[in-house]
Parts: structure tokens; sequence; C-alpha cells
């Protein structure tokens, strides 16, 4: 579990393959920022942009670990396997800690893509468009998680392609994770709302006929 407030933004230092055909996933090194890998264990769980992963070998001194991640989970996430790529990190939330952003379990809903990126006095504009599976779970001041930054959706434009959602970053935001790097056309990862995945389910059983009496119950 995570609360998508970043803790740290890595680097993908190297790639390897996992096996030799398109079945097979990858195995990524990621160099993490001095100090960030002091409490860390093999084991633990670390959201790269959003997706959560698992810490298979660690290297403290040399402020690097390795992530195994499937063919699976690289088809339904982007930026993952782009060398040298900026990322954000996020370490799994402990119970003591803070929920500063909001409820996100790391695992990701669907791709979206920037179709506005832009300077709007001292802060940015940022625009999404999230596929149509995702759209009805996308409402005015709710939750969503981008490349695994908790935000807040200023406004939603229902278009034939899905969900146009515009966000605005606060300097601090663009300076502290890899959202400063995005531009028109990036794609990236995204994150539904638990309450609103919960609400969905609900709506979906308050639609369908009780369910029959079993006449052998007592």
């Amino acid at each position: 579990m995570f609360t998508g407030i970043i803790t740290g933004v890595g680097r993908i230092a190297a790639i390897h393959d996992l096996g030799s055909s398109s079945s097979h996933g990858k195995r990524l090194h990621i160099a993490a920022p001095d100090g960030y890998l002091d409490d860390v264990g093999l084991g633990d769980s670390i959201a790269l942009n959003g997706a959560c992963m698992t810490v298979t070998t660690l290297d403290a001194a040399a402020r690097q670990f390795t992530i195994d991640i499937s063919a699976e989970s690289l088809d339904k996430t982007a930026g993952l396997i782009e060398p040298e790529a900026r990322i954000n990190l996020e370490k799994a939330l402990r119970a003591n800690d803070r929920l500063g952003g909001h409820i996100v379990s790391g695992h990701v809903d669907g791709i979206g893509t920037v179709s506005r990126f832009t300077p709007v006095g001292e802060s940015w504009e940022l625009r999404v468009l999230a596929p149509p599976a995702l759209a009805r779970f996308l409402a005015y001041k709710g939750s969503i998680t981008i490349n695994g930054v908790s935000l807040t959706v200023n406004s939603v434009n229902d278009v034939s392609a899905g969900a146009e959602i515009s966000i605005n970053l606060i300097p601090h935001t663009v300076e502290n994770t890899s959202l400063g790097g995005l531009v028109e056309g990036s794609r990236v990862n995204l994150e539904i709302d638990t309450v609103a995945r919960y609400v969905e389910r609900m709506l979906q059983a308050g639609a369908l006929p009780p369910p029959t009496p079993n006449p052998h119950t007592p």
C-alpha cells in the first residue's frame, strides 16, 4: 500500500532480459538517491512510476537495487524499459506513517497520454487523456495517481477517445518528481481512486436481482 507521495526520483541504470522470447520479462537495475536504500531490505515493495515492485537484490553502498518485471506487467505499464529514464520512487506505507496523499495500491489500471503540458502562472497545467474504461472513475476534485503521484483532478472532459483530465502541478511537484520531464504524447501510468473502485462495484451489485433463498437452509 502507498500514498502517492514520491519519496525519491531514481534512474533506470540497466535493463537485462530474463529470457529470449517476448513472453519473458526484464530485470531492471535502479539507481536510487543517496541514502534512499538505508532502510530497505530484500523483498520490500517499492513503487516505480506507480507500479508496485519487489526488491530482488540490493546494494545500498552503491545506491542500486534490482526488480524483476514480468512481460504482463511490461505490457500494462509505461516508462519502465527506457534506459536512463528518471522514475518516481515510493516505499511501501508503514502502519504509523502519515497518509499525505490518498490510498494507492500500486496496481496500474491503465495508460494515459499527455495531451498538454504547459506553464500557467507559477504552476503547470497537465492534461492527460485517459482510456474509455477509466472514464467513469474520474471526477472533478477526485483523486488520481499519475506515474505514482497523488493528484487532484481539476476538470474532466468526456470525449470519444475517453476522458481528458486537467491537473494543476505546483513547482514543488514538477521539481521533485519525474513529471517535470513529460511532453505532449508521453504515456503515463494511471491508477484510479480506490474508493471509486468500490463504489462502482456496489452500484453493479445493486443492479443485480437478490439471491434466491436456499429452501434447505434452517
